[in-house]
This record gives structure tokens, C-alpha cells and sequence, in this order.
């Protein structure tokens, strides 16, 4: 009997410090302060050590995308193919323009994927970066890294915005189709139990239609390119449901955006905001949220 009592008090103890631990989570009551790819201005860009450089920045959301690979593995990354500007091969040889998108990693297992580094090359945009050693992580492996950082650190635990890097014209070619790429990404999801930590972003309208008929409760978020110059009421009717945020590039934003958002408790996030006064003058504009390589700026 002794044995079965002190067994249920173990059970109880281990059942209340899981709920701790899951209840642990930044409210994004306020403003939500986005890492753009980790902090891209400061960090070499979708790495484990970007991520935990924006957490110390004291971001509330993590801002990454995601590709996958020839052996379905879900990888951290901007493009599917090696961008030149940041990337180094395994002999160490700089990646070309000319060759970057036949370095597909949708035609690669991940095992050669890890082999490219991705954070000792200067980039040519972003001065400040610091530079590291760095491979392209799986998303796992950023979830796991970002977990135990931050109970090191006892802090609450953070949001991640994920983008689905897929259009129609790269089904078959650069990545699978938008309902495997889902179920795929989902799979991760679900294996580390962050459902109510996620948001999918994508300029592809597909993923997100998908997600809300078998994912109705996953947040999804809108993302709109400079050059859409369709109003927010035709976008939306294109999509077919209203996304929790709508992440139109910062010049779009305007007074009608926000006339139109609020009402409907619909997040308004813009991207990418890299001036302090391009930040303040959003804030006072009343956004949501911003997403910025320079999460120092907030």
C-alpha cells in the first residue's frame, strides 16, 4: 500500500511540474517583438545561435523559415538551395551565384545539408553580423536547443513564426507539395507539443488554406509582398478565412489596414523594420508587432 501511495505521489508531483513547465510561455499581451530569422542583423541568419542571441534581446517571437529535404527532414532555412551570399562548401570554396540554386536542398538528405556552413562568410548586406561557424539546423534541433536555454535560464518560453518556403511554380522541383510540406512541418509540431506556440506564415496562400481545413486551430498568418497592391479585403477573400495576422511588408501599412484589423481581432505584423524611427513611427501607427533583423532596436 506504502509502495502504491508514494507511487501516485510521484506521479501527481511529475503530472503538476509538466503543467509548470507548459504554462511557462511569454504572453504576448503587449507588443509582440519578432526576431527576423533569429537577428539577422546581428547574427548569421535561421541558425541555433541567432535564435538564442534574439532570446537575450529579450524577443517575444522568433521569426524562422523552413525547407525540407530529400529524405524528409525539416530543415531551418530561407531558400531551398544554398544562398551564395552566405554560404561556404564542405572544401571550403565560396558558393557562386551561378551555382546556388543547383545546390538544392530538397535533392539532398540532411546528413550532406549539415556539411555547408552558413555563418563564416561576410555578408554583404549586413556589416554587424557577427561570424561564426554554423550548419543549417533541423527544426527539431532549434526547438530542443531553445527549450533548454531558456529553463536554463528560467525564462518563460517563446513564440515561433514559421514560414513555409513553397510556391506553385517550386512543387515537385524545390520542395513537395503543400499538403505533404504541412504534414511534414506538423509532424514536428506536434512531436514537441508547441501547437499553441506556433504560427505558419507564407506567402503561399496553399499552406495556410490546407492548415485551416485540417489544422483549424494552428494561428496562421498572411504574409503580402511590397508589390500586392490589392486591397486587404481582396486578400483576404483570396485566402478564404481570416488568418490570426496579417504580415504585410512595413511600407503597406496605413490607417485603413488598421481600421480594418482591429475590429476584427486580427493581428496586424508587419516585416522587416530595421530603423528605430521606422519602429516607433509603427508603434505610434498602432501595429501589433514588428519583425526586425535588429531585435537590438526594440
Amino acid at each position: 500500500m506504502r509502495v502504491f501511495i508514494f507511487t501516485l505521489f510521484i506521479l501527481l508531483i511529475g503530472s503538476c511540474t509538466t503543467k509548470l513547465m507548459q504554462n511557462n510561455v511569454t504572453k504576448i499581451e503587449g507588443f509582440d517583438k519578432q526576431g527576423h530569422r533569429g537577428c539577422r542583423g546581428l547574427m548569421p541568419e535561421n541558425t541555433i545561435p541567432a535564435m538564442l542571441h534574439a532570446l537575450d534581446l529579450n524577443v517575444t517571437t522568433l521569426e524562422l523559415d523552413v525547407v525540407i529535404t530529400k529524405d524528409k527532414q525539416v530543415v531551418v532555412s530561407h531558400e531551398p538551395f544554398f544562398n551564395h551570399d552566405i554560404t561556404t562548401k564542405p572544401n571550403g570554396e565560396a558558393v557562386t551565384a551561378a551555382e546556388e540554386k543547383g545546390l538544392n536542398i530538397f535533392q539532398m538528405n540532411y546528413e550532406q545539408v549539415k556539411t555547408y556552413d552558413v555563418g563564416l562568410k561576410p555578408h554583404p548586406r549586413f556589416p554587424q553580423q557577427k561570424k561564426i561557424a554554423a550548419a543549417k539546423p533541423l527544426l527539431r534541433e532549434l526547438f530542443d536547443s531553445v527549450a533548454a536555454y531558456m529553463q536554463s535560464h528560467n525564462r518563460p518560453q517563446p513564440y515561433f513564426n514559421i514560414e513555409t518556403k513553397c510556391l506553385p511554380v517550386g512543387d515537385g522541383i524545390y520542395h513537395p507539395k503543400p499538403d505533404e510540406f504541412v504534414e511534414l512541418l506538423m509532424a514536428v509540431i506536434k512531436e514537441k507539443k508547441l501547437e499553441e506556440r506556433v504560427i505558419i506564415q507564407s506567402f503561399d496562400f496553399r499552406t495556410l488554406q490546407y492548415l485551416h481545413q485540417h489544422y483549424p486551430q494552428m494561428k496562421t498568418a498572411m504574409l503580402i509582398e511590397d508589390d500586392d497592391k490589392r486591397r486587404i479585403e481582396k486578400q483576404v477573400e483570396a485566402l478564404g478565412f481570416q488568418p490570426t495576422i496579417y504580415s504585410p511588408h512595413y511600407s503597406l501599412v496605413n490607417a485603413e489596414l488598421i481600421s480594418y484589423c482591429r475590429p476584427k481581432k486580427i493581428k496586424l505584423i508587419p516585416w522587416t523594420v530595421n530603423t528605430k524611427e521606422e519602429i516607433e513611427q509603427l508603434k505610434k501607427m498602432g501595429v501589433d508587432g514588428i519583425i526586425s533583423d535588429y531585435p537590438n532596436l526594440f
